[in-house]
């Protein structure tokens, strides 16, 4: 007795149909790579500004942050806790999204950002005043932490960038010693002032700008490849994914008009 065969050769028809919407799976994904990379840049981008006004209200070469937020007005005080709130959320949320396209899974690092971010609102909140010895203590103590916990958070992931993408590993190192070597030096020649947390924020966010862009195009290439097979420029054919994609809720807004 002749046995059926197991496996039944897949019709031309139906293969066709799966390879479609493999192509549209990823076609989506990408999209909302796109967004994703878009909405982290521009919230970097807010930051950046945010950070620059604020330590520039008052002669950042004389005053820090703190003395900005707390000696001089009520609004320069409320300033303070938002500014330290939202860049503590956008640095959060940017480094997350990194963790995220990179796969990164390292659970202890998730925390300590995590931490980092309630140390940098906490710093904000406790009043950095000579007649309140107390809180300007706690002021300076989670100031420390803060930086602390984001170089303990942060560090693991982008050497790990480092390690894992050689064509990156210098422009990291790179980035890593304009970071914290400009912010010592500014440190030792002027003292804790403005300036030397101006250049801490200001570089830490373009350097999550770099990565978000960089990063984000990586993983954009590697899910378009299947999509480009007939292309000839990769960069042309990527756009035409994304054309592709805008002109479809288009088509069906007009067919609803109709």
């Amino acid at each position: 007795m002749v046995q059926k065969p197991l496996i039944q050769i897949v019709p031309d028809e139906i293969r066709a149909e799966l390879e479609q919407r493999q192509f549209l799976d990823i076609q989506r994904s990408l999209y909302k790579e796109r967004i994703k990379r878009w909405t982290i840049m521009g919230l970097l981008l807010t930051a950046l500004l945010f950070t620059i006004v604020f330590g520039t209200i008052e002669n950042p070469f004389q005053y820090t942050f703190s003395k900005i937020g707390n000696r001089f007005t009520v609004g320069n005080r409320v300033l303070f806790i938002v500014w330290a709130g939202y860049t503590g959320f956008v640095i959060q949320s940017s480094v997350f999204g990194l963790f995220h396209i990179e796969n990164y899974r390292r659970q202890r690092d998730y925390i300590f950002i995590y931490i980092a971010t309630g140390f940098l609102i906490l710093t904000a909140l406790a009043p950095s005043l000579d007649h309140l010895p107390f809180w300007t203590q706690v002021h300076l103590i989670t100031a420390g932490l803060f930086a602390l916990f984001l170089t303990l958070g942060f560090t693991p992931f982008i050497l790990w960038v480092a390690r894992e993408n050689p064509r990156l590993r210098r422009n990291v190192y790179i980035w890593m010693s304009v970071i914290w070597g400009g912010g010592i030096t500014w440190y030792f020649l002027l003292g804790n002032t403005g300036m030397f947390e101006i250049w801490f924020f200001g570089f830490f966010l373009i350097f999550l700008l770099y990565l978000s862009l960089t990063l984000f195009e990586e993983i954009i290439v590697k899910k378009s490849i299947i999509l480009l097979r007939d292309e000839e420029n990769l960069n042309i054919g990527i756009e035409k994914i994304f054309i592709n994609l805008d002109e479809k809720p288009k088509k069906r807004r007009l067919k609803r008009k109709k």
